[in-house]
């Protein structure tokens, strides 16, 4: 909608440029390899969510979903491994040819712990903040009536500029 109104009547509204993972675009179920991850599956070792202590986030990997093989490798049989290496991958920054060397010879216990170990490193820091702000009430409702503020503040300047491309008269602010 934005990208047409800018196409017709200028640029307006600023569009923003998506950043999609090459590697982790599409992230797995940890129960069910066939079928994407999703915080309202119904299996709740399927998903990881950010109010998982380290403890679970652990426990869900060492459940998840893997084949008898102990081979870590990506393969389009290996599903579950896969799926692992691709979260690994995301959260390590390293490539599947580096995660599949480091793990080469290792069993899956080792591979399952250190994908686990890569995603709480990550969701660790931010859970615990989350947690801290949520005990300061007066500080959230500053930082909300602050942020309606401004959000009003440039929806207004945005509205405005709407209104006269398109033959309206601008609203008075109130």
């Amino acid at each position: 909608m934005a990208i047409r109104f800018n196409n017709r009547y200028s640029e307006t509204f600023k569009v923003p440029d998506p950043y999609i993972s090459k590697t982790a675009a599409r992230v797995m179920s940890l129960a069910d390899p066939e079928r994407k991850m999703s915080k309202s599956d119904a299996n709740e070792n399927a998903f990881i969510s950010m109010d998982d202590t380290p403890e679970i986030i652990l426990k869900k990997f060492k459940r998840a979903v893997t084949d008898s093989d102990n081979r870590v490798v990506f393969s389009e049989e290996k599903k579950g491994i896969s799926n692992l290496l691709t979260i690994y991958t995301a959260f390590t920054g390293k490539t599947i040819e580096e995660a599949e060397k480091e793990f080469d010879g290792k069993g899956y216990g080792d591979f399952k712990t250190a994908v686990a170990e890569s995603v709480i490193e990550a969701i660790e820091p931010i859970r615990q903040e989350k947690n801290r702000l949520l005990l300061n009430k007066d500080y959230l409702d500053d930082v909300l009536k602050n942020g309606a503020e401004r959000a009003e503040r440039i929806a207004y300047k945005t509205l405005s500029k709407v209104y006269r491309k398109v033959g309206l008269v601008p609203r008075k602010r109130g």
